[in-house]
């Protein structure tokens, strides 16, 4: 993947034709998969997870547990460079969202019930992770 020639593409013709069609509504426009049915949720296979849209590494699956949200749960981040965090208050709630940081896609929410080390939830989206085993 060539993440800085994803990042370049803010058109959605260009990610419709990229993604299906629950990747374009969840990753391009802010949606939320149904909690305990992402193909991602009960991998606990040794890896990382990468962005589906533009395959930044975002998660090591050391980072992931299981939080009994139904969304694949992660304690800390590959790198604090790999996603941007911004306030959400869609739907009358307050919370953070999480972004990549290379190509934008919404990842879902990070929160602060997390388990030690962090005490961070990144609660994220099934549907836009990918995931590369490890060899």
């Amino acid at each position: 993947w060539n993440c800085s020639f994803l990042a370049d593409q803010t058109d959605d013709a260009y990610w419709l034709d990229k993604l299906t069609p629950e990747q374009f509504r969840i990753c391009r426009q802010k949606g939320t998969e149904r909690p305990f049915t992402g193909a991602l949720y009960h991998n606990t296979k040794p890896g990382v997870y990468s962005c589906v849209c533009c395959g930044q590494m975002l998660f090591a699956s050391s980072t992931k547990y299981d939080s009994g949200s139904g969304w694949p749960s992660f304690f800390d981040v590959l790198s604090k460079d790999a996603v941007n965090l911004s306030e959400d208050g869609a739907f009358g709630m307050r919370r953070i969202e999480v972004e990549c940081s290379s190509c934008g896609s919404h990842l879902g929410h990070v929160f602060d019930d997390g388990p030690a080390p962090t005490r961070l939830r990144y609660c994220i989206n099934s549907v836009s992770l990918g995931f590369r085993p490890s060899p």
